[in-house]
């Protein structure tokens, strides 16, 4: 693998920093499985996806949420169905538009999106402690440089507390589909 030299003389291998990533990239996905602990009982990975997804955008049509997700409508009711059945979503009747269903999360599904949340930027945030003022300096830099490589930059609007389900199509602006 070629390997390039980098502004402070020191060589750079794309290899050894990919697995590097792949390591973080593990860690942060025991991290998550270790904060849905709580919810997984009730609801699938999928299904919390939706979660997520609906606690971004409020009331969603359900294509509209079968699009984010990028599921077909049909696998989208099933979820939907689930949640419902779990107390963790509703639908009702768009007030704009009779003809059209909006589905929402319940308090609980709220309550189950932000304890996961909570729990997941808990675990993270003891991990960066550990870190010295310029380990974490240098990681925000590295990472805020790979968002960029990845184009997935993080919309500064959201507020840091906020889940924001990186990743997944959620971009779209967060009012009621009518």
């Amino acid at each position: 693998m070629p390997e390039r030299e980098t502004p402070a003389g020191a060589m750079d291998d794309v290899d050894v920093v990919t697995r590097a990533v792949l390591d973080a990239s593990r860690l942060l996905m025991a991290l998550s499985a270790r904060s849905l602990a709580a919810v997984e009982e009730r609801v699938t990975l999928p299904q919390f996806r939706m979660l997520v997804v609906l606690s971004a955008r409020g009331a969603t049509k359900l294509v509209t949420l079968a699009d984010l997700l990028q599921v077909a409508p049909s696998t989208a009711m099933r979820m939907v169905d689930r949640l419902i059945a779990a107390g963790l979503a509703d639908r009702h009747l768009n007030p704009d538009n009779r003809r059209e269903t909006l589905l929402q999360l319940t308090e609980e599904g709220r309550r189950a999106v932000e304890a996961v949340t909570t729990r997941r930027r808990t675990e993270i945030a003891t991990i960066v402690e550990r870190l010295t003022p310029v380990q974490r300096l240098a990681l925000t830099q590295a990472l805020a440089a790979f968002n960029e490589a990845g184009r997935e930059l993080s919309d500064p609007a959201l507020d840091a507390t906020e889940p924001h389900p990186l990743g997944w199509a959620v971009d779209l602006p967060m009012a009621r589909d009518a």
